[in-house]
């Protein structure tokens, strides 16, 4: 009866620890938004929503707006997924079901380093070593090919600086493609090998069995990795903000042509605000960038809950 009721008692206690633990995240969430709006009130209540779609960032008049912030962030996190994608597909893909056994291992250790290696080397790196490299011999062959082009032929046009939106989307791409990949490797690494035996038993090549079996298998897996490095690239602060060009002015579409992002926005300016609307400001753009990166992550947890809901339908 004794040993009943001490199971009942650390029950009891594991329930509300863990309980605790969940509400406790819970408070931390709203507090830091309750923190954010507080801050940013000022801004809010002068520019209203206008402050979203105004490209307009001047703090000496105190006139600020979020438009080129937000185009940044976006765009060059976009810029990011459509290199480092496909790159972590074939990296996961050649480590699963390619790669000798002798190199699989030392070659999957050395990319889950480069996920440790600071963001501000990365940024270093991206200034000093690869802008120069880009803007001599990559921009001025894209510039040639695909600036050439009638409908995409504006993203390509404009002088090689070496920095710019595409040099801050490319030094993304190779910070996330560690995170992305190794998901997609471990995700892969679950698949029942009966499955992928029984495909290759029937004539399937490599290729077949990825895309037939694996894929299928593993799409939930595959897309929460994507999601995960699009969560990296949104947030990301010092890489960024070495190569973007921390520029506030719309210049065109053209990814050649510096920008700004949110957080480099934040990093820059946050210490050099003097007045109530500038600081307000800062703090609204870190708002926003709070609620981009919400929206992304709920739109990917919807996408996973119905790809699920119709594995559960087709079984």
């Amino acid at each position: 009866m004794s040993t009943f009721r001490q199971g009942n008692l650390g029950d009891w206690v594991f329930l509300n620890l863990t309980r605790s633990a969940a509400i406790f995240v819970l408070l931390m969430l709203a507090g830091t938004i309750a923190s954010l709006v507080y801050g940013a009130w000022p801004a809010i209540e002068r520019f209203g929503f206008g402050f979203l779609w105004s490209g307009e960032w001047n703090p000496p008049a105190e006139r600020f707006g979020a438009l080129i912030p937000i185009y940044g962030t976006l765009v060059t996190s976009l810029v990011a997924l459509v290199i480092a994608v496909p790159v972590s597909f074939g990296i996961a893909l050649f480590l699963t079901e390619l790669a000798p056994p002798w190199m699989k291992r030392p070659l999957g250790i050395a990319i889950e380093l480069l996920a440790g290696i600071p963001s501000i080397v990365y940024g270093m790196w991206g200034l000093l070593v690869f802008a120069p490299v880009f803007a001599k011999y990559a921009q001025p062959m894209l510039a040639n090919t695909l600036g050439k082009l009638p409908v995409i032929g504006e993203l390509f046009s404009g002088p090689g600086l070496g920095i710019g939106i595409l040099s801050a989307g490319v030094v993304l791409a190779i910070m996330t493609i560690p995170f992305i990949a190794s998901v997609m490797r471990d995700v892969f690494d679950v698949t029942p090998a009966m499955l992928k035996e029984s495909a290759y038993g029937v004539g399937a090549t490599t290729w077949e069995v990825v895309w037939n079996v694996v894929l299928p298998y593993t799409r939930i897996g595959v897309i929460g990795g994507v999601m995960l490095g699009l969560g990296r690239a949104l947030g990301e602060t010092m890489a960024v903000t070495f190569l973007i060009g921390n520029m506030n002015v719309f210049g065109g579409f053209s990814l050649f042509l510096p920008g700004n992002s949110i957080a480099s926005s934040l990093a820059n300016e946050f210490a050099e605000a003097e007045s109530v609307i500038y600081t307000a400001s800062l703090i609204e753009l870190g708002l926003i960038l709070f609620f981009i990166t919400f929206i992304v992550l709920s739109l990917s947890k919807l996408l996973l809950m119905q790809l699920s809901r119709q594995e559960g339908t087709t079984t």
